[in-house]
């Protein structure tokens, strides 16, 4: 995901209906937790990359479906967690059409996470897309080595996880029903130069 300032801009509760309205003209994207915003800083290049790597991956595997892929500046909505997040891709595979500038029903979120977002995406951001019914993969990727968390459900619908970290490693994918390699996700990073630091 995107660099959060840890503090809200307000203190004051914020609306769901006014925080959206006032997103579509911000100069700068927020997330929206339980009535306070959270103003988003900018990626690395290598953040954006890896970001690029897996929406194209996920494009090419969705054509000729009925699966939609968005890149970052499409919203979720984690309505039982009362926020508003920007995952760095999103598919939805059911027909979504809760909001022209947010989605309800994703199969698959990904965050690419780094040192400074790593706790949101492990903790508040988990629970929140957990909790969403129609969510069914949770990929956290790591930008700084080769290392991929999978949150899934299993056939019983609880959650379980797993971890890649070989480039020649492929992870299969129910929804939607595609592989991602390793090696395609981190396609023309290189690991011997130090990640850019995101604010």
């Amino acid at each position: 995901m995107l660099a959060i300032k840890n503090t809200a801009e307000n203190t004051a509760y914020i609306t769901e209906q006014d925080y959206l309205e006032g997103e579509k003209t911000a100069e700068f994207r927020h997330e929206y937790v339980d009535g306070q915003i959270y103003a988003m800083a900018g990626t690395s290049i290598r953040h954006n990359d890896i970001a690029l790597n897996i929406a194209f991956a996920l494009r090419a595997a969705t054509r000729g479906t009925p699966c939609k892929v968005n890149a970052s500046d499409v919203k979720v909505r984690a309505q039982r967690s009362k926020a508003y997040y920007y995952p760095d891709v999103i598919v939805g595979c059911q027909r979504d059409e809760a909001d022209e500038y947010y989605l309800e029903k994703p199969c698959l979120i990904v965050e690419v996470t780094s040192k400074s977002t790593e706790w949101k995406d492990f903790t508040e951001k988990l629970i929140a897309y957990q909790k969403l019914v129609s969510l069914q993969v949770y990929l956290i990727v790591a930008q700084d080595q080769p290392q991929v968390t999978l949150f899934y459900r299993d056939a019983e619908g609880a959650w379980d996880v797993a971890r890649f970290d070989s480039l020649e490693q492929t992870i299969t994918l129910p929804c939607p029903e595609a592989t991602l390699t390793l090696a395609d996700i981190y396609e023309g990073v290189d690991f011997t130069q130090p990640a850019e630091p995101e604010a």
